[in-house]
């Protein structure tokens, strides 16, 4: 790819640039809401689940965070290879395109990445879009599913360890072999834009949905209060909150007054942005099981933490509630709103005069096969003590 002081500045306006390129290749994926969910995220939690959090009781006179919020949810589980990567993907190969090395080889080589199932079948749709070879190195415990969906779009995958350190050590010993062009997972300015484009649509998808005019103080609001989205590499994350930036050129009800907040799970050591953030240093491997594996690359911005149950919870509450699927990994967000105290509290004494907050959630994805989904709610998730 294009050396990064080439490529178009880190700003609103590339992101826009970068969702007219790409509009013929993705999905304009749906925002949908749920006033199930938008209660349960509006009552309070109860002290037995407070101490089942790990938390410390309630001083006297405090009480549990009790915020009023509307969640609207950006489906990217139904973006095309079912999942957010295909926008930074297409937006990587059709920057590529429009590069000398196009022809000058880049053509001929095809592309070369390592993922752990999303991007690696994002790059691999892409690739045979154009017509160019894609070699994609996958840890040996990515999900069956995956690996098959990125053999199907046409790819030559190569395994290697579950580390970044170890995919990204085969990654280059095939670039070298191959003379194929890298499309790094997350680690570029041409990725990152690609995937603000999905942070565009949903503001201006969301304000269609508000409750009007404006939750009983007679005016209607224009913009998101916030956005969460899962937090893995931080690509999805750093381009949303690109495209929430707000230059003097840009309408000033876009994007300018939304915070934008990253989630990542606690379970087995994948929470390493917040190690990062405590050490003062960027934790470089992160060895984690945890059941999001779409979460277990190293990176950042600002986590909340959950465990392993929350996560299930509120996967199987979108199930249910909404009729969708979403891979672990993509209910880390809502398992946030939902559980995480000093969130919620935020949520609650943030919202101002304006009736509430209106939250924008990211499913980043909904690649999670039916036997991984068996697996994981075999034991009965006490699903029904949140209801």
């Amino acid at each position: 790819m294009a050396d990064p002081s080439t490529c178009p500045p880190l700003t609103r306006s590339s992101v826009e640039a970068a969702h007219e390129l790409i509009k013929p290749y993705v999905h304009r994926t749906p925002v949908l809401t749920c006033s199930t969910l938008n209660l349960l995220a509006s009552t309070p939690r109860t002290p037995a689940e407070r101490g089942e959090l790990g938390l410390p009781p309630l001083l006297e006179g405090e009480k549990f965070a009790s915020p009023t919020v509307r969640l609207y949810f950006k489906c990217e589980n139904l973006q095309k290879v079912g999942a957010f990567k295909a926008r930074g993907a297409f937006h990587a190969v059709e920057r590529l395109k429009m590069s000398p090395e196009w022809e000058a080889g880049a053509k001929k080589n095809g592309v070369v990445t390592h993922s752990s199932g999303n991007h690696a079948a994002a790059l691999a749709l892409a690739a045979r879009t154009n017509s160019i070879p894609a070699h994609i190195i996958m840890p040996t415990i990515s999900p069956a599913s995956k690996i098959a969906a990125t053999r199907g779009y046409g790819a030559n995958i190569i395994f290697s360890g579950s580390t970044a350190p170890e995919r990204e050590s085969v990654c280059k010993r095939v670039q070298e072999e191959t003379g194929a062009t890298l499309v790094p997972p997350y680690d570029h300015p041409d990725i990152v834009l690609g995937q603000g484009t999905m942070g565009l649509e949903l503001q201006e998808q969301a304000p269609e949905l508000f409750p009007g005019p404006g939750g009983g103080n007679g005016r209607k609001k224009a913009h998101l209060d916030a956005i969460i989205t899962p937090c893995s590499g931080g690509g999805m994350l750093s381009g949303v909150a690109l495209s929430c930036s707000s230059p003097g050129s840009d309408p000033p009800t876009r994007g300018r007054h939304t915070r934008v907040f990253g989630a990542e799970p606690s379970f087995q050591g994948a929470d390493d942005l917040c190690r990062s953030l405590r050490s003062g240093a960027r934790i470089r491997e992160v060895s984690s099981l945890t059941m999001a594996d779409g979460l277990r690359t190293p990176v950042g911005d600002v986590p909340w933490y959950l465990i392993r149950e929350r996560g299930l919870v509120a996967m199987c509450l979108v199930l249910e509630r909404m009729k969708l699927v979403v891979e672990p990994s993509a209910a880390v967000p809502l398992a946030v709103i939902l559980y995480n105290e000093e969130f919620r509290l935020l949520a609650q004494t943030e919202a101002g005069p304006e009736g509430g907050w209106d939250i924008g959630v990211v499913f980043s994805g909904g690649n999670c096969a039916v036997e991984r989904m068996v697996d994981l709610f075999a034991p009965a998730t006490a699903v029904t003590s949140t209801r």
